[in-house]
């Protein structure tokens, strides 16, 4: 029976078979950013699998998610810029760095201790790297370095916020956040004021072309105001300890489970859901609630 890492070493071999010579053209064409759009949609199918609660899929999508830290491994060797090797020792390194209450002598009883040495260790970390060309009278670091501008919109904001709540900056309760989201409800529907009669009215019934044409200036207003929706919708989630990417991604689901009920009841009656009336339509996803 091999060991974990003789099948990690078999795993990192296969991937420097399929880059080297004689190996897969694919693979070999591949760039760091031709693959990162790969990288996105397999963290996705591993959350969507731990969603469903599919523990046969899971073990797969992790292994289509290692493949990615591989594929990247494989390619910085390539380049001789790094190997797996590095990428194993700064991971079981910074693991015990940052875990003194488990490898050293430093005490953390609370979930909450962990997290304040957690970070307090990362700045002491950032202090001992190397300053890339960092100019002579750069100012100190704020609060929110280190939050990647790259990361999904829902989850950066989660991040700002829990930042800026680190040094008080943040609602004093869940009623705040509701007078907040009221407030900014309020300055949506001002805007909304000036948009075209009849008023906004979507690209409905797959007709390309039918929502209003409104100004650059006025769309970058509701794209702002919609923004700071968002981002209040974020902080309640964040208030009640609940992942808003993960929440939305239920709702998803949930809506999409109840209309494809929808398509298939109306199947039976040999018609689609562009054969069907408003009111038709409002009925079976009344059904679909009670159904799904």
């Amino acid at each position: 029976m091999p060991t974990t890492g003789e099948r990690f070493e078999r795993a990192v071999s296969i991937m420097a078979r399929l880059r080297g010579p004689g190996g897969c053209p694919w693979d070999r064409e591949q760039t760091f950013d031709s693959i990162k759009p790969y990288t996105v949609e397999e963290t996705y199918e591993v959350l969507e699998a731990i969603d469903q609660r599919d523990w046969d899929e899971l073990p797969g999508e992790l292994g289509d998610l290692l493949l990615q830290v591989l594929f990247y491994a494989q390619m910085a060797k390539d380049e001789n810029r790094f190997s797996i090797d590095e990428v194993l020792d700064r991971l079981s390194n910074k693991l015990i760095n940052r875990h003194p209450h488990v490898f050293g002598e430093v005490k953390a009883d609370t979930s909450a201790e962990v997290l304040r040495n957690w970070e307090a260790l990362k700045k002491e970390e950032k202090k001992k790297r190397p300053q890339r060309n960092e100019p002579a009278d750069s100012t100190p670091e704020g609060i929110l370095a280190g939050v990647s501008k790259a990361m999904p919109a829902l989850l950066e904001a989660h991040k700002l916020s829990s930042r800026a709540a680190q040094v008080g900056f943040d609602w004093p309760n869940m009623q705040g956040l509701f007078d907040k989201l009221r407030e900014e409800t309020g300055e949506l529907r001002e805007q909304l004021m000036e948009f075209p009669s009849p008023g906004p009215w979507p690209q409905a019934r797959g007709t390309p072309g039918s929502g209003q044409a409104i100004s650059e200036e006025l769309k970058a207003r509701l794209e702002d105001e919609v923004g700071d929706l968002f981002f209040v919708l974020v902080n309640i989630a964040r208030y009640l300890a609940l992942d808003s990417e993960s929440a939305l991604k239920k709702t998803n689901r949930k809506f999409r489970r109840r209309f494809e009920w929808m398509e298939e009841q109306l199947r039976t009656s040999g018609r689609g859901a562009r054969d069907a009336g408003e009111g038709e339509l409002e009925s079976l996803w009344q059904q679909a609630k009670t159904k799904t």
